[in-house]
């Protein structure tokens, strides 16, 4: 049966500098892959033991080994290159960049698991239930299909996904074979439908809305097809953005509520909600199929100030209204470090955060 984990969090935790060090290092050839591992490992070790002692009903490595939150699938799988969308990212230094996507340009072709080495060192280590976050089938819709390229090996964008389909299912069941407790779907490109400057956007590329968005939905619930999940856990969270403290899509979950939160075969849904003029009000979640979980990401994850307890408390029993009590569970609203670089907090901001989750969380849930 699905936990209801009432302190939950997105995924990545700050790198420590001296990883980010060694990171660079690497990439300059200066530093070994073994070597890399070695300090990889221990800094998982002391962030797993921090998240035990917050008392965290489930951990991460922080997503240490990776430089981006998507990362895994580039690395693991041939066809991408390393060519990715423009983003217009709003928010401190806010300006038009690269993502860290990649384009499909040649046909995919799986070299190695996409967590392995990840998964197989939690599952010895981790002392509490753990999660895997990897990219749901759906953001490859957008993040990664280019006219001119993509479609000079599949034809379609559908086309497309149903080679993805497969690489996150193998992925999904080996993840139930290390007894993984728990798998995130991250869809951050997602973000794009709820902004109607996004939404015009894609348009006017030629993007057919509502038959991308129902293509996305149904690669995801592929994506899950025929996977035992009576100990695992499965969540799907959307992203608005969330790089160095910066974001690139607004707006309310009403444009995909309907089809998202009663169509989409998932335990719960990662929903951000710290910034009301950015995320919009509770309402839609009346669409939140039932026996499906709400986590309320109230807390952000890109300003250092701490939030009010009873804020969040108030803000708890106002969504409420649309999903029982006990359907509902809290986390920040996005990583703390989506990308390797984390976002304009410190350490200390860091755990404050986590501190307050883990209280708010007891005090009302118990």
């Amino acid at each position: 049966m699905p936990s209801p984990y009432r302190a939950d969090h997105v995924g990545s935790l700050l790198r420590p500098q001296a990883l980010l060090d060694a990171r660079a290092s690497h990439a300059a050839g200066t530093l070994s892959l073994d070597q890399l591992r070695e300090l990889e490992d221990q800094a998982i070790l002391d962030v797993l033991e921090l998240q035990r002692q917050l008392g965290l009903d489930v951990v991460t490595d922080g997503e240490f080994r990776r430089g981006t939150w998507l990362g895994d699938m580039a690395q693991a799988v041939e066809g991408f290159e390393p060519a990715s969308v423009m983003l217009e990212w709003h928010g401190p230094g806010g300006q038009v960049e690269a993502s860290t996507s990649h384009i499909v340009g040649a046909k995919l072709r799986q070299r190695q698991r996409l967590t392995g080495y990840e998964s197989g060192f939690l599952k010895d280590r981790a002392g509490a239930p753990y999660k895997m976050t990897m990219p749901a089938p759906s953001v490859f819709h957008l993040s990664s299909y280019q006219r001119g390229t993509t479609d000079k090996v599949y034809t379609t964008r559908w086309d497309l996904l149903q080679d993805i389909v497969p690489i996150v299912r193998q992925e999904v069941q080996a993840l139930v074979a290390d007894n993984a407790a728990y798998v995130q779907l991250d869809d951050a490109f997602l973000g794009f439908y709820l902004d109607p400057t996004g939404r015009e956007r894609l348009a006017s590329q030629g993007v057919d809305l509502e038959r991308s968005l129902e293509e996305g939905i149904r690669a995801n619930n592929e994506s899950l097809a025929g996977v035992d999940r009576s100990t695992l856990t499965v969540g799907f969270h959307i992203c608005r953005g969330n790089s160095k403290s910066r974001w690139f899509a607004s707006g309310s979950y009403d444009a995909v509520a309907e089809k998202v939160f009663g169509q989409l075969e998932v335990d719960r849904f990662l929903l951000e909600y710290d910034d009301p003029a950015r995320a919009g009000g509770f309402e839609p979640l009346r669409f939140v199929a039932p026996g499906k979980m709400v986590v309320l990401g109230l807390i952000s994850t890109k300003t250092a100030a701490l939030e009010s307890q009873d804020e969040l408390r108030r803000r708890i029993d106002e969504a409420s209204r649309f999903v029982p009590l006990d359907r509902l569970a809290l986390s920040p609203q996005c990583g703390f470090a989506s990308v390797a670089a984390g976002n304009a907090i410190n350490h200390d901001d860091q755990r404050r955060k986590l501190e307050l989750l883990v209280d708010t969380a007891r005090k009302v849930w118990g």
